[in-house]
């Protein structure tokens, strides 16, 4: 499979190609790596080493070749190459601040590409094979998953290029965060497409409830994938935050922030609806608007 996605500014058709595609295909397409390197890959040893690896100063003579072969805009970032102290200092590094405005209505946690349902159940039919999605599964909680089963879902998928820190979507207060240990599968659709309850029912992810005044409440999901060794929060729980303030961010790799709203309280907006139906993710950027 080839990886596309819109463009929302330009309107244009991108083709991605990700790190390490050639291995990512062997891992998920390929029943030898399937059963030989992929029960190694996806343990949690081995992205907690990567990411130790990505902390030592040593690591900042990745930075430059990263910046080139990727396209990644510095001129958004606070500080320049030279002021960072490893590569994961760089990867998790924050833009100035007026980089990324807040729009009005329902924004984007974050920079990535973007796929939505207007109801949960419309998952499975999207990604066809595997074992059934269940919100109960994602979440761990019978009771909360049935409360949210006719909620509205967006996955948010972080490529590694992208700026990694997420942000609250809407005005509220956000409860403690749940965490749930699990494996370390990729997010990239070379993994999703066949291995979507996997991924997202066995990684290691963190959820909190967002509780709104007019809205109802937002369940906002960060989960884990190879070579993410570290979810770090940044917030206060049961602090009250702006639409737009920092929630936290990812260490080294690929990953993602999964959404539930109450669909008869938020909307999403139709052209990312319309991408999703055509197999097609939508590329936004965090502060965007994406429902309302």
């Amino acid at each position: 499979m080839q990886i596309k996605f819109i463009d929302r500014k330009s309107g244009k058709t991108i083709s991605e190609k990700p790190p390490g595609e050639v291995f990512l295909k062997l891992l998920y397409h390929n029943p030898f790596g399937k059963m030989t390197i992929l029960p190694v890959v996806k343990r949690k040893f081995l992205s907690v080493w990567y990411g130790k690896k990505m902390d030592k100063p040593s690591s900042i003579k990745k930075i430059k070749a990263f910046v080139a072969q990727l396209g990644i805009d510095m001129n958004e970032a606070e500080k320049p190459i030279s002021a960072y102290t490893s590569f994961n200092d760089f990867f998790y590094r924050k833009l100035k601040p007026n980089a990324r405005p807040i729009e009005n209505g329902f924004v984007s946690p974050g920079d990535g590409k973007l796929i939505a349902f207007e109801d949960v159940s419309d998952v499975h039919d999207f990604f066809v094979k595997g074992r059934k999605f269940t919100l109960e599964e994602f979440l761990g909680n019978k009771e909360l998953g049935e409360k949210h089963k006719n909620s509205s879902l967006i996955i948010l998928r972080l490529a590694p290029n992208d700026y990694h820190r997420y942000h609250f979507p809407y005005a509220g207060t956000p409860s403690e965060m749940t965490k749930i240990k699990g494996d370390y599968f990729s997010v990239s659709p070379h993994a999703l497409f066949g291995h979507f309850t996997q991924v997202f029912c066995e990684n290691k992810r963190e959820f909190c409830t967002l509780s709104t005044k007019d809205k109802g409440e937002i369940i906002i999901a960060p989960v884990g994938a190879t070579m993410v060794g570290t979810i770090i929060e940044t917030f206060t729980p049961n602090s009250t935050v702006k639409k737009g303030d920092e929630m936290g961010y990812f260490a080294f790799g690929g990953s993602t922030i999964v959404l539930l709203i109450d669909k008869n309280k938020l909307t999403i907006d139709p052209d990312i609806l319309e991408n999703t139906k055509k197999r097609m993710e939508t590329f936004v950027k965090m502060g965007e608007k994406i429902g309302k």
